[in-house]
């Protein structure tokens, strides 16, 4: 059989798509009327049973208290034979006769109806208990049934157990537990790329090591499911084609393909799913996610997850969910939502459902909702946020310091937890990050690198707890102060030193082009990456390109910009870039060779109101210590002494 690029069927809106395949499924039926094979029925053992769902209702055999039982230590009587004690006119009661010795949870002994507190008993030694107060009936009593009554409903079909619930049906008498088995999930990873990560590989140029199964098994997992993944199959059409009999002869409630689905010309599932079933969906209007695929074989969902890892997740929660959800009698996970500010303005492409991913954080009063990278390709967008958002098809974008509403991956009172810190990137910030989380109550130090202009903007707006920069004054050769002086005149800030550090150019190891120094940039052909516009790396590069007499127009790469020292590093790793501006700490880290230019003060900004805030006090005080001093200083490239100190203005680096 011969396979050519695919086309997209139609691309259909999230609801339409989810509604055709939970339609599908709810039909049971499928081409030539066969019945979809679901997750059948078992028995479970109680104490097994969080988290699984009953398929019948199930009914206590036993009641609880079995019997009338005693709710205190004291004495059991007949409330009758209390009713003439009062305060100084003490009623006598004989231990044996007219009231009983109990424990809590004694059975009361017949014809008692009460039960007085050993505190509230004096005891004459000779089995004389006088009571200065009378007792009601059924006071301090467990009565049987109480809890629970033999027969009754103890939880209807179709509950999900809950740790609680085993309490329950223990005491009820229920051993075993009828439940729905759990739903079965095959994935099959696919792509002549795509290497097995069980063999811990080596990827070479153009491979990738293959982790969407297993973002995508957790995921399953987390609903409850069984989970089987095969080993990458190739792009071969009758592999592919063997790969899904295999699994639906095996069993398999649901079939996930891992990449495949989108338009490319070696995109053979659906064409494969089409030969094999019906096709329900082939795109949806949804960014990420667009190339997500559904369809119906011998009655079972089958879906082609897009190769891309955000894309593939949203595919899975949005579209995989509802169906899994279904075939396990499970209500859709609950997520809660919050009202979020967004730092930065998000345009979107009219037509396409958007999802966002934000880092979020307690910013004073409101929640501060900072948009991350929204490439489909980079996971790492996933793992740093706390929320998501949606912008609607028919919106074309959210405005900067909008109010949205986000759909929380955390509990929301751990966004009280998060440090917000906006402005320029430097590698000293994961090692603060990491100590931050070793803390007996730890904080979570969330960071986006803007550069230093954006930390300044991220103060005037309230939009952080700290900003990080390293503005260099050239008149005076001091930093910081002046540029907040001039771009956020009335705010309240206190500068606190985090380190000098050496700035300079970033280049191949040995230095193969022997570049000295930005006067090398010009006429000689070398490829330069740039920092972002705001960056004070980039401010700095500027000066000494004006020491230097060249203009930006002069190094060839000037346009082209990264965010981060690090991601300049890994450019000239690659050799995207012979050599690009940043920190000693990115070089050495990734085993590069260093020119030096410059050493700078690295502070982070924190405004007055925060200075006491729970969160910044960690900051300050683990600035201090010389555990966290030697951590930076073994960086490389970095100076501590006036680590954790308040700057002044005309601070000095000193030599």
């Amino acid at each position: 059989m011969s396979f050519k690029r695919n086309v997209y069927l139609k691309t259909l809106s999230l609801p339409e798509a989810v509604g055709k395949v939970l339609d599908a499924l709810a039909r049971s039926t499928v081409r030539g009327d066969v019945p979809a094979p679901a997750p059948g029925k078992t028995l479970c053992p109680a104490q097994e049973a969080v988290g699984r769902v009953l398929y019948e209702a199930v009914h206590a055999r036993y009641s609880s208290p079995t019997c009338h039982a005693a709710a205190m230590d004291g004495y059991a009587v007949r409330a009758a034979d209390t009713f003439a004690a009062r305060e100084g006119e003490p009623v006598l009661l004989r231990e044996g006769e007219s009231c009983f010795a109990v424990n809590t949870g004694h059975p009361l002994p017949a014809d008692c109806d009460a039960v007085i507190m050993i505190e509230h008993v004096a005891v004459d030694g000779k089995g004389g208990v006088s009571i200065e107060a009378p007792a009601f009936p059924w006071q301090h009593v467990r009565r049987i049934g109480e809890d629970i009554v033999a027969t009754e409903l103890l939880f209807p079909r179709n509950h999900q157990i809950r740790p609680c619930d085993v309490g329950a049906l223990l005491s009820g008498g229920i051993w075993e537990v009828p439940v729905w088995e759990r739903v079965l999930v095959r994935i099959i990873p696919t792509g002549d790329e795509v290497l097995d990560f069980e063999q811990r590989p080596d990827p070479g140029r153009g491979q990738v090591v293959e982790s969407n199964s297993q973002v995508l098994a957790a995921l399953a997992r987390e609903l409850g499911c069984r989970v089987e993944r095969v080993k990458p199959v190739p792009d071969q059409p009758e592999q592919l084609r063997a790969a899904l009999r295999d699994s639906l002869d095996a069993g398999a409630h649901v079939v996930i393909f891992c990449a495949g689905s989108s338009a490319g010309s070696k995109d053979y599932t659906r064409s494969i799913l089409e030969s094999e079933g019906e096709i329900l969906v082939h795109g949806i209007a949804a960014m990420p996610g667009k190339p997500s695929l559904a369809a119906i074989c011998r009655g079972r969902p089958v879906f082609g997850a897009p190769g891309y890892p955000v894309s593939s997740l949203i595919c899975f929660e949005e579209l995989i969910t509802p169906a899994i959800c279904l075939l396990a009698h499970r209500p859709l996970p609950a997520r809660p939502e919050i009202e979020v500010e967004l730092t930065r303005s998000l345009p979107s492409r009219l037509g396409l459902e958007e999802f966002v991913h934000l880092a979020v954080g307690r910013v004073g009063e409101k929640a501060v909702g900072i948009p991350l990278n929204r490439g489909a390709g980079n996971i790492s967008t996933v793992t740093r946020a706390q929320a998501v958002m949606r912008i609607p098809a028919e919106a074309e974008g959210a405005a900067e310091g909008s109010l949205v509403r986000a759909r929380l991956s955390v509990p929301p009172a751990r966004l009280y937890d998060n440090l917000i810190c906006v402005g320029s990137h430097d590698n000293v910030l994961d090692l603060l990050a990491d100590e931050l989380m070793g803390l007996p109550h730890a904080f979570r130090l969330i960071s986006a690198h803007v550069g230093s202009m954006g930390g300044i903007t991220a103060l005037k707006k309230n939009a952080c707890h700290i900003a990080g920069m390293h503005l260099l004054e050239e008149d005076t050769g001091d930093f910081n102060f002046a540029f907040l002086h001039k771009y956020y005149p009335a705010g309240r800030i206190i500068l606190l030193n985090l380190a000098i550090r050496q700035q300079g150019l970033i280049v191949p190891a040995g230095n193969p082009k022997g570049i000295q120094g930005v006067e090398d940039l010009k006429g000689r052909g070398l490829r330069y990456i740039n920092r972002q516009r705001g960056a004070g790396t980039r401010i700095l590069f500027d000066w000494h390109l004006r020491r230097a007499g060249l203009k930006p127009a002069d190094v060839d790469g000037y346009a082209k910009e990264e965010s981060t020292h690090m991601a300049v590093a890994v450019n000239v790793l690659t050799g995207a870039a012979d050599c690009g501006m940043g920190i000693f700490a990115a070089a050495r880290a990734l085993g590069l060779d260093f020119v030096p230019l410059a050493r700078e003060r690295y502070d982070l900004a924190v405004p007055e109101r925060f200075w006491e805030d729970p969160r910044i006090l960690a900051v300050r005080d683990m600035l201090l210590t010389d555990a966290f001093k030697t951590r930076l200083e073994n960086l490389g490239g970095y100076e501590t002494r006036l680590t954790g100190r308040i700057m002044r203005p005309g601070v000095r680096l000193g030599e």
